[in-house]
């Protein structure tokens, strides 16, 4: 009897258990619905800029800017900002993203030294278990806003012009489907050269601009928004992947409990079933022992 007591409330530990992780799914679902939305709506944005710098800097051949260049004075320090989650609960999203961002400091540490700054709970409890000083913790969310990242985009170009960091790395997990997403690790600062039109590309377009100030002034504003957008840009996807992985790993979770939920109903059918036919032998064998 208490054997069955056990199986029976096991089953409906397990219900409560799958109906939990049901709720974090749809939960799970509509945020990620909501985040591939504004992200898909932010795309054309990041698109026009990119498209704005490439066509300024065709029509300025000799512009230079420690923003594609690099610092003049190389100060050997390297800035890695790690994008992970608050919460848990969401599949490979945080591992993936933590062994990249170990890789990638193991390799800027062989040159010189790598700073360490933070999004997410979950990254700076890593490093602070790893017993690796995180400079600067970030929080911005599973829902980012640009106004918050643009905060810290900004905060990042003011400390690479002033020499502090020859590089700012970001490791993020990147969205590419539901079914695929992937870390990586993005530089933001010094961006990569502008690619000119070749002359061939340029005679076939039908838009053709007159740059109003020079195309060099406009690069002047076009290069740091361009840093802000790209930022921006990985915080989404990071946000994207972090509902989509927590939505397949529910979905799991709540499969593997209606299995688990089954398997118990078996079990206890079987034991109940071991314990009536124990009671209906003990009941005969008693009949039969009176008439004998």
């Amino acid at each position: 009897m208490a054997r069955l007591r056990e199986i029976k409330n096991r089953i409906g530990a397990v219900k409560t258990i799958g109906r939990i992780t049901k709720t974090m799914q749809m939960i799970a679902t509509a945020k990620f619905t909501a985040a591939g939305q504004r992200a898909e709506q932010s795309r054309p944005y990041a698109r026009m800029i990119n498209e704005m710098v490439r066509q300024a800097a065709s029509n300025a051949t000799d512009y230079e800017s420690k923003l594609i260049s690099g610092p003049g004075d190389k100060q050997g320090k390297d800035l890695i900002l790690v994008i992970c989650s608050d919460r848990g609960l969401c599949g490979a999203y945080n591992a993936s993203v933590l062994r990249s961002a170990s890789k990638c400091r193991n390799e800027l540490i062989d040159s010189g030294d790598a700073v360490i700054e933070a999004a997410g709970k979950k990254a700076a409890a890593f490093f602070k278990f790893q017993g690796i000083e995180v400079s600067r913790m970030w929080s911005i969310g599973d829902a980012p806003k640009y106004e918050d990242v643009e905060s810290i985009a900004q905060s990042y170009l003011d400390r690479y012009m002033e020499g502090e960091f020859d590089s700012v790395q970001i490791v993020s997990m990147r969205y590419h489907s539901v079914s695929r997403q992937k870390p990586e690790v993005t530089q933001l600062l010094p961006l990569s050269q502008p690619e000119s039109e070749d002359e061939e590309s340029v005679r076939g377009r039908r838009d053709v601009y007159d740059f109003t100030p020079d195309a060099a002034e406009l690069l002047d504003t076009l290069l740091p928004t361009t840093v802000k957008t790209l930022l921006y840009q990985l915080f989404m996807e990071a946000a994207v992947s972090e509902h989509v992985m927590r939505m397949i790993a529910m979905k799991a979770a709540t499969d593997n409990a209606k299995e688990f939920g089954r398997t118990l109903s078996r079990t206890y059918n079987r034991a109940r079933q071991g314990q009536i036919t124990t009671e209906l032998t003990e009941i005969v064998s008693g009949v039969a022992a009176l008439e004998g």
